[in-house]
C-alpha cells in the first residue's frame, strides 16, 4: 500500500511567533490526585486495572497495533515490559483488546 506524504514550505509572509494562549498546564503533565477515600476495595482494583489497560492500549496503538486480533497476550505483556509496568493479567489483556476494538 502506497502512502503519500505532503511537504509544505512556509511562505515569506508567515511569521513564527510565540503563542500567548499556552497555559502552564499545557506545558507540564497534570499532577496525580489521590483517589477518593471510602470506596470498596474492588472499586480501586477495577480503577487501577482500567488505567493500566488504557496505558497499554495507547502504547500498542503508538507502536502500530490497530487490530485486537494482532494484540495477543504475549505482545501486550512485552509492551508492558517495554514501557516499564508490571505484566498484566489475562483480564487486563482482554480489557486492552476491548479498548483497541471499541475505543472506549
Amino acid at each position: 500500500m502506497a502512502v503519500a506524504t505532503l511537504i509544505t514550505k512556509p511562505t515569506k509572509t508567515t511569521k513564527k511567533t510565540k503563542s500567548t494562549n499556552q497555559t502552564k498546564s499545557s506545558q507540564h503533565p497534570l499532577k496525580k490526585k489521590p483517589l477518593p477515600a471510602g470506596q470498596p476495595r474492588e472499586w480501586y482494583v477495577s480503577h487501577n486495572r482500567r488505567l493500566k489497560a488504557m496505558r497499554l492500549s495507547i502504547a500498542l496503538l503508538d507502536s502500530g497495533v490497530y487490530h485486537p486480533a494482532t494484540a495477543d497476550n504475549i505482545k501486550i505483556r512485552a509492551t508492558a515490559e517495554r514501557i516499564g509496568i508490571h505484566p498484566p493479567s489475562d483480564t487486563t489483556c482482554r480489557m486492552v483488546r476491548a479498548l483497541i476494538r471499541y475505543g472506549r
